[in-house]
């Protein structure tokens, strides 16, 4: 990606105390894309893992060890929470420290039946509060940045939410979650038929959380809501959102819990109440307790 424009090699550079950390994971996210657009056209190992929608391939774990083996050279104070070592059993804990939260392939399923949105998701916090957020959306090579304080963009353009506060005019983006007992299909369900009966102009689910999110904060959507999603597919997507100006919360109303799985995110407060007041809880427990 080359910058066209002050603003946008600025935007690639990064300035502040986390300069190095912020341009070690572009490149990453960079490098990571490439790996993933090869390996969508060749055969894929797909291994199970909560459940039979819940996949994952040979190129999540490389993906993975790529960019936590060279985060680890770089940075070896840093801590790491990413998604396939969770799922081996490794602790998701946000500490105080520097801390990177990557999701190595979001759209996981995408991936495997080659349907093209899908993403390399990278977060970082210290002392828990997000500093910076990198998604490569690898089959379009648009890379989503945010740092707090300064701005999100994709490829150097300046991002900016909706500004929309009426749900009637509204696009709603969701994803369904590993969960497919029929309780839980059932309220998932009921809750796309709230927001539908509120005369919402429609709900979309692309198959991607962190690219869901992106779109929110480019201003193509106008609210976001999901339970089951993990702090790996969020954290990157966060920090992006709240740089376009948007608002991420919990589904209670609340503040946003990293850790509780799950969460609303609007381009406005008043929208993003609306979409929490509409909803049934699907309980998934939390990032931090399994």
């Amino acid at each position: 990606m080359k910058p066209s424009s002050e603003e946008e090699e600025e935007a690639v550079r990064g300035v502040g105390p986390w300069d190095e950390c912020f341009e070690v994971a572009v490149q990453l996210a960079l490098r990571a894309g490439q790996i993933i657009r090869k390996a969508l056209t060749e055969e894929k190992q797909v291994s199970t893992k909560t459940s039979a929608a819940d996949l994952v391939t040979e190129t999540d774990h490389r993906v993975e060890d790529l960019i936590v083996s060279e985060l680890r050279k770089r940075f070896p104070s840093h801590r790491f929470i990413a998604e396939e070592a969770t799922a081996s059993g490794a602790k998701c804990v946000l500490t105080h420290s520097p801390t990177w939260i990557i999701d190595p392939i979001d759209g996981t399923c995408n991936f495997v039946h080659r349907f093209p949105t899908v993403a390399v998701s990278i977060g970082f916090a210290v002392h828990q509060e997000l500093e910076f957020g990198v998604i490569h959306h690898c089959t379009e090579e648009r890379l989503y940045t945010g740092r707090r304080g300064q701005g999100a963009f994709c490829n150097g353009q300046r991002l900016q939410v909706s500004r929309e506060t009426d749900l009637a005019k509204a696009l709603v983006l969701t994803e369904i979650g590993p969960k497919r007992d029929p309780d839980t299909l059932k309220v998932f369900l009921s809750n796309m038929e709230r927001l539908l009966h509120a005369k919402a102009h429609g709900v979309r689910v692309i198959g991607s959380s962190t690219l869901a999110l992106c779109y929110l904060a480019s201003g193509a959507a106008d609210a976001y809501y999901q339970f089951g999603l993990h702090c790996w597919d969020l954290a990157a997507a966060t920090v992006i959102i709240r740089e376009a100006g948007g608002i991420v919360i919990d589904t209670s109303g609340g503040p946003l819990d990293l850790m509780s799985c799950r969460v609303v995110a609007a381009g406005t407060r008043e929208m993003a109440a609306l979409i929490a007041q509409a909803l049934q809880t699907i309980n998934y427990g939390r990032d931090d307790e399994k």
